[in-house]
């Protein structure tokens, strides 16, 4: 059975269809991580977040960033921020990111109005949902 869920999930992250330059845009906003798929076939779901990522794309070069959401609708949040730039190569776009200690990239494998995905260079694969805030004022 195991084997059957490592090809399900290698033929679907394989055979799906090229990200779209057009719905690149829709990375713009605020993310929350719902699911990590590990190359062993095992996943971690993420039922609550205290972080969530700030993502602004312009053009082919943008920047992501963590906040931490409060109970108002507002973010507690630092300069600290990871710019990155869009790569097309080969129908595949990639998110990549080169710092002064490190560089990397991610394969977008799916992006829409409400949902994303990314693969690493480890091949561990990144679910992500929008993220509605909670609003809470007395």
């Amino acid at each position: 059975m195991r084997y059957i869920a490592l090809l399900t999930l290698f033929l679907a992250t394989s055979c799906s269809t090229a990200v779209d330059t057009k719905d690149l845009p829709n990375l713009n906003g605020y993310w929350e991580i719902k699911e990590v798929r590990f190359t062993d076939g095992t996943k971690k779901e993420y039922k609550v977040n205290s972080m969530v990522d700030y993502i602004t794309l312009d053009s082919l070069n943008g920047f992501r960033k963590k906040v931490q959401p409060k109970f108002d609708g507002s973010f507690v949040t630092s300069n600290d921020a990871e710019a990155f730039k869009i790569l097309i190569q080969n129908d595949s776009i990639f998110m990549e990111y080169n710092n002064d200690l490190t560089h990397w990239r991610e394969a977008l494998l799916s992006i829409s109005q409400d949902f994303f995905s990314v693969r690493n260079e480890e091949g561990i694969i990144y679910h992500y949902q929008r993220f509605e805030p909670i609003n809470i004022t007395p």
